[in-house]
């Protein structure tokens, strides 16, 4: 028998043209959890399966859940159910988050921690498996450095990049860059420049906005998700101030 849907995800997917794309994302993975197959959902939504299996990835079914989905699709195929196609790299990322989890609590007194994970919180990227992060300000941009090498890995490798708008001397700008931030070393990315007369600022930044991107960061970026989520936890649990 098929899942029953909520009347407010019904309602949710009769205005899918309206609805934003973070919506759009909540309304799959609510569908998904109830236990319903992409071939169900998209009945509902108008969503590519490859989109669906990109946003529910993490989705973990229950046995009764797998069971129902065999009830209506018979027996002898496997249409429907998820293959863990990567399960050893998923037990591997659950280890990482719980161990992330565990240090985070213990980190919560450590002033330069707390400061790192709340300004990635605010400036960082949060694509998934990328840590860098971009900012015109050289101080904060040392600060995300130290605090990378300190909490996550000594030796942590990072490559640059410039976001500069037409007029900016590249060159300057990448050792200018280069010499702030201690990183003689590094290399650049492709540098972006903003065309003139597309939202040009009429008083540019002279050196730009440099991106630190820390390489291999599959295995940071989970660590500092969670992190982000220890201290947004531990400020939730203080009790409210008297003003």
């Amino acid at each position: 028998m098929e899942p029953v849907v909520p009347p407010e995800l019904l309602a949710l997917a009769e205005s899918w043209k309206d609805l934003h794309r973070w919506e759009r994302k909540q309304l799959g993975l609510s569908l998904r959890r109830l236990g319903l197959t992409f071939s169900e959902i998209q009945t509902l939504i108008a969503v590519p399966k490859s989109t669906l299996s990109n946003w529910c990835r993490e989705v973990t079914m229950t046995n009764a859940q797998i069971e129902a989905i065999r009830d209506r699709t018979g027996p002898h195929t496997q249409r429907g159910i998820p293959r863990d196609t990567q399960r050893k790299r998923h037990i591997e990322i659950a280890s990482i988050r719980r161990d992330a989890y565990k240090s985070g609590y213990t980190y919560l007194n450590d002033a330069r921690w707390v400061g790192g994970v709340v300004l990635y919180w605010a400036e960082g990227s949060k694509t998934r498996n990328m840590l860098d992060l971009a900012n015109s300000d050289p101080a904060a941009l040392r600060y995300f450095i130290r605090w990378v090498r300190r909490y996550l890995d000594e030796k942590a490798d990072f490559k640059l990049g410039l976001h500069l708008h037409a007029g900016n001397d590249e060159s300057a700008a990448k050792r200018y860059w280069s010499t702030e931030l201690g990183m003689e070393a590094a290399p650049f990315g492709k540098t972006f420049i903003k065309p003139a007369g597309t939202g040009h600022r009429k008083n540019p930044l002279p050196h730009g906005v440099c991106r630190v991107r820390t390489r291999k960061a599959s295995n940071y970026w989970h660590q500092v998700m969670v992190w982000i989520d220890v201290v947004a936890e531990a400020h939730a649990s203080l009790d409210r101030p008297p003003w």
